[in-house]
């Protein structure tokens, strides 16, 4: 049949596009244009919207954000600074603080994050992607893909003017989160029998603080059915959220405001920090929000002319704030390999075999990780906890647990400074570990999991930092980031490599 004139009008061409505004799709998006494609950006909603997953990591603000141009604007966004963590958390009633700066990775400049409103921050991603070159479209409408001869062609979508139209494109990378259907076209989505959870979550004006340098941390506090994160987004906003078991979900849905009072309740160290704290009556804060935090992860990462990105490919507990990283993470990755591909450095299997295998991986090490340390920082009089006290954790291993925390396990050439300070001047720029709110971590890990997954991931951070192309490579593809970290090259580099990561409770 052949198209009408209305039909070829109503058709687009461009070398790849993207579908979802968010972190993820405005990283992979930015990446591409940079490296001189074409990029159309379709976006349902209208910037600023709302978003969770307001915590973010080193490797995020130092590493990609810094990659993408993005970080002056963020720096001038004044949010708040985060020094690392505070979590009251298992059979000790004491908190404990961790530092990023303890990472090797992260001292100096790189040794603190942000707390972010993600309606800024994100709307910050994307008018970058903007100005980097990239086509943005917001408030249209993705339908559907072209498949042709067994590949991804393209997508159709309904505009903002409420007309249909087709977009025809050699890559498609679908960064639209959990909640769209578009990942079928790619596979099929295996969620977690471990990890269950719902959010329910709200935001308070006036909330305490931590004392000292530790005011901007995130806090992770448990308690029987779950564990709370509170979250200091200026000054006077506070973002605090209850994830628990799904056996609650009844609870909450009849009413979550009695439910939320008394998980608060149930939880002292959040409850004394919001004593004198009324609920946010802003107009998109003022109201309770549930959230399914079921952790999956799906059968396939892409599929020839399609690939997937952030919450479209996986999703995981957020109990570590790895959201944001794992979708700007998998944004870069992606947009290597098709910007390899375009160019015809690489086949189109061995490139995106490169995404796949380092996002999978990335998934299964946190994945991994969040299993032993529920399992293991147990209260045992808890139901919720699996009973089981740890002991005797290294020096290394602390150093490891921050450069896992900060992001940095697979991209230490993302932060080209990291290496060039002395703890003690990182320690000096955000403050000792050992303060009013918590000891410094100590007696946490023991359990052959974590001793196997911190074994990798001090191996993977002997690398060399700074050129990306001297580094030794992660996998056995022999490839490594190019110098511009905007496609794979060839490593320079025989070295062994890291033990394979180690089997998981996924499925």
């Amino acid at each position: 049949m052949t198209p009408s004139s209305s039909d070829r009008a109503a058709e687009e061409s461009y070398d790849v596009v993207v579908i979802g505004g968010g972190p993820g799709g405005s990283t992979a998006a930015t990446l591409v244009a940079m490296d001189g494609h074409r990029v159309l950006l379709l976006e349902k909603e209208m910037f600023p919207r709302f978003q969770i997953g307001e915590s973010l990591l080193p490797v995020t603000i130092h590493g990609v954000c810094r990659l993408l141009g993005a970080l002056p604007e963020i720096e001038k966004a004044s949010f708040m600074p985060k020094r690392g963590g505070t979590f009251r958390w298992g059979a000790s009633p004491e908190p404990w603080n961790f530092l990023f700066a303890y990472s090797p990775m992260l001292r100096g400049e790189t040794s603190e994050a942000y707390q972010v409103e993600r309606m800024k921050f994100d709307e910050i991603l994307l008018r970058n992607a903007s100005r980097q070159g990239v086509h943005v479209q917001e408030g249209v409408s993705v339908t559907g893909v072209i498949e042709e001869d067994g590949r991804v062609a393209g997508v159709r979508y309904t505009g903002a003017d409420g007309a249909a139209r087709t977009v025809r494109a050699a890559y498609v990378v679908d960064a639209s989160g959990s909640r769209s259907s578009l990942y079928r076209a790619v596979g099929e989505r295996h969620y977690s029998s471990f990890f269950q959870n719902l959010a329910l979550f709200g935001y308070f004006e006036g909330g305490g603080r931590l004392p000292g340098p530790d005011r901007g941390n995130i806090l992770c506090c448990a308690f029987d059915e779950g564990w709370f994160w509170y979250i200091p987004l200026s000054d006077t906003l506070t973002s605090v959220g209850a994830v628990v078991r799904r056996e609650y979900a009844g609870g909450i849905q009849n009413d979550p405001e009695a439910a939320f009072r008394r998980f608060i309740d149930r939880c002292p160290m959040v409850r004394d920090l919001l004593k004198d704290a009324p609920r946010s009556r802003h107009e998109v804060y003022g109201r309770l929000r549930v959230r399914k935090d079921y952790s999956y992860s799906m059968s396939r990462f892409w599929r020839p002319g399609m690939v997937l990105v952030g919450d479209a490919a996986c999703f995981i507990d957020p109990v570590f704030s790895t959201g944001v990283h794992l979708a700007t993470y998998s944004g870069l990755l992606a947009a290597r390999s098709i910007n390899s591909y375009l160019a015809g450095d690489l086949d189109e299997d061995r490139s995106f075999a490169e995404f796949n295998d380092r996002y999978r991986r990335e998934y299964r090490v946190f994945y991994e990780f969040l299993a032993a340390f529920y399992d293991m920082q147990a209260d045992t009089g808890s139901y919720y906890w699996q009973a089981k006290k740890v002991s005797g954790m290294e020096g290394g291993e602390l150093e490891a647990f921050a450069s896992l925390v900060g992001g940095t396990t697979a991209e230490a050439g993302l932060l080209l400074n990291g290496a060039s300070s002395q703890l003690v001047e990182a320690v000096a720029r955000t403050g000792p570990a050992q303060t009013e709110s918590g000891e410094r971590m100590g007696a946490l890990f023991g359990a052959p999991v974590v001793a196997e997954v911190m074994r990798e991931m001090n191996q993977i951070q002997a690398g060399v930092l700074g050129n990306p192309h001297k580094q030794p490579p992660l996998l056995p593809s022999d490839l490594v980031p190019s110098p511009d970290h905007l496609r794979w090259a060839e490593s320079a580099v025989v070295a062994a490599r890291p033990a394979a990561t180690v089997g998981s409770k996924e499925g």
